[in-house]
C-alpha cells in the first residue's frame, strides 16, 4: 500500500506540474525549455540539503519534485504539500541572476494551516492567508549573498511577492501576485 500511495503522489506530482509549464507566467516563458533547471536548498530546521535538478528536456521531474517537496515541508509539524513548481524556477532564475551555486537556506517553506495560525497568533507580520500555506512561498537567505542584492534580484524578476525582512535576516519570495514590503 506504501508504495501505491507513493506512485499516486508522484502521478499527481507529475500532472500539476505539467499543467504548472503550460500557464508559465511571462517571466517564466523566457527560460530556456531545454535547458536543465536545478534547485539548490538547504533547510536551516532540519539540516536536509536538495541538488538535483527538478526540470529537464522540456519537462519538471516528478520524483525530483517530489524530493524538493519533502525537503520543503513544515518542519513543525511534518505536513508536507505540493510546492508550486514556478516557486523553484524563481530561485533557479534568482540564483543565475545573482551568479552563485551556494545554496538558498531555506528559513520557512510550506506551512501547514495550524503552523500558521500559530504564527499569526504571536506576530502581526504573518499573513492569515499566507502564500507559503499553499506551496508558493519560501523564505530564504544565500550565504555570501548581501540580502538587499538577493531582495533586488527578485524584484527584477517579477515573479511574484517579495517581502525584504533585514532585522529577521531573509528575503520571503513568492509566486503570487507580484507586489513587494518591508518587514522587520
Amino acid at each position: 500500500m506504501p508504495n501505491l500511495i507513493r506512485r499516486r503522489e508522484l502521478l499527481t506530482f507529475g500532472a500539476a506540474a505539467g499543467l504548472a509549464a503550460i500557464a508559465a507566467p511571462a517571466w517564466a516563458q523566457r527560460l530556456d525549455i531545454w535547458e536543465p533547471r536545478r534547485a539548490v536548498l538547504h533547510n536551516l530546521h532540519t539540516g536536509e540539503a536538495f541538488n538535483e535538478v527538478y526540470y529537464a528536456n522540456g519537462s519538471y521531474l516528478p520524483d525530483a519534485l517530489a524530493e524538493a517537496n519533502r525537503v520543503m515541508r513544515d518542519w513543525r509539524t511534518g505536513d508536507q504539500t505540493f510546492i508550486d513548481p514556478g516557486l523553484f524556477d524563481a530561485l533557479h532564475a534568482i540564483q543565475q541572476k545573482l551568479e552563485t551555486n551556494q545554496p538558498f537556506q531555506v528559513v520557512s517553506g510550506y506551512r501547514s494551516p495550524k503552523t500558521n495560525a500559530m504564527l499569526r497568533s504571536r506576530s502581526k507580520g504573518v499573513a492569515e492567508h499566507s502564500q507559503h500555506t499553499v506551496g508558493k512561498a519560501v523564505d530564504i537567505l544565500v550565504p555570501g549573498v548581501d540580502l538587499a542584492n538577493l531582495r533586488d534580484a527578485a524584484l527584477d524578476l517579477g515573479a511574484g511577492g517579495v517581502g525584504y525582512y533585514p532585522v529577521s535576516n531573509f528575503v520571503h519570495v513568492d509566486t503570487g501576485r507580484v507586489r513587494q514590503w518591508r518587514g522587520a
